[in-house]
């Protein structure tokens, strides 16, 4: 496996900082945080206690898809933008559990998950795992990484996985923008894959805190505005529906418990 670092040293972590990827890694019950991120996600789970829940479904949603992805689909490579600390059922576990011989280039940009990524994002012999230490605002900066032109075949069907990070884009930092940028480097036959927080379920003042600048999602977005990311792709069934609900298994949580949106679309 490959990591990047273009600075060429030791990564630095503000530890009196919350980070996205280490509040989450508490929520789901992990040890790689601080004091700073355990005080923000109480914080958010004060006004939200759902968001537990949330993280979990987060997690199964991205086994069902990348299990749709590498079975029914066919698809060999993966770009996982934003894939926060390693867990049980990272992608290329999943990937690589049915077709070994997939390739995937993960992309975070938290010095923890990079730190980690050397140490537990392994691959098997048939395939190929990479590690780009990158921000999803910078779309050219990943699409024309090493990691990502020794890992994948851009002429070739790549699926690009952005679960539980748009959200942290802005409206004035482009995030349609930075999506169409990203899908346009696919070829046909690609697809996009997105889970996406949202304040369709949420009382006002539990949404004021998660979109707070210190605590939580820098935008939620309403069905309309996540449904936007997918224009001109073809929408996989169920469509743009509650996270927990697309393709679910048994009987999901109730979409106000988890409060996020989840869609998949195939690339023309």
């Amino acid at each position: 496996m490959q990591t990047e670092n273009p600075g060429g040293e030791a990564p630095k972590i503000d530890t009196s900082v919350p980070h996205p990827a280490r509040r989450y890694d508490y929520w789901l019950g992990g040890k790689d945080n601080f004091a700073a991120d355990r005080e923000s996600g109480d914080a958010i789970a004060a006004k939200f206690p759902g968001i537990r829940t949330a993280v979990v479904e987060n997690r199964r949603l991205l086994r069902r898809a990348v299990t749709h992805l590498a079975g029914e689909a066919g698809i060999r490579q993966f770009l996982d933008i934003g894939t926060g600390l390693p867990t049980a059922n990272n992608t290329h576990e999943v990937a690589q559990l049915i077709a070994p011989e997939s390739r995937i280039v993960y992309v975070d940009n938290d010095p923890l998950v990079l730190a980690h990524a050397r140490a537990l994002l392994t691959s098997s012999a048939e395939g190929r795992t990479a590690y780009l230490d990158a921000d999803v605002r910078r779309p050219e900066a990943i699409l024309k990484s090493r990691e990502v032109a020794d890992t994948l075949d851009l002429s070739r069907p790549v699926a690009l996985l952005l679960f539980a990070v748009l959200h942290f884009v802005t409206d004035d930092e482009d995030p349609y923008g930075v999506v169409k940028r990203l899908v346009a480097a696919l070829p046909p036959g690609s697809w996009l894959v997105m889970s996406h927080a949202t304040a369709d379920w949420l009382p006002p003042e539990a949404a004021a805190m998660i979109q707070s600048g210190k605590h939580g999602a820098g935008r939620l977005r309403d069905r309309d505005e996540f449904a936007r990311f997918f224009d001109g792709l073809d929408l996989a069934e169920p469509g743009v529906v509650p996270l927990a609900e697309w393709r679910a298994e048994g009987e999901p949580p109730p979409a106000a418990e988890v409060s996020m949106y989840a869609a998949a679309g195939r690339i023309r």
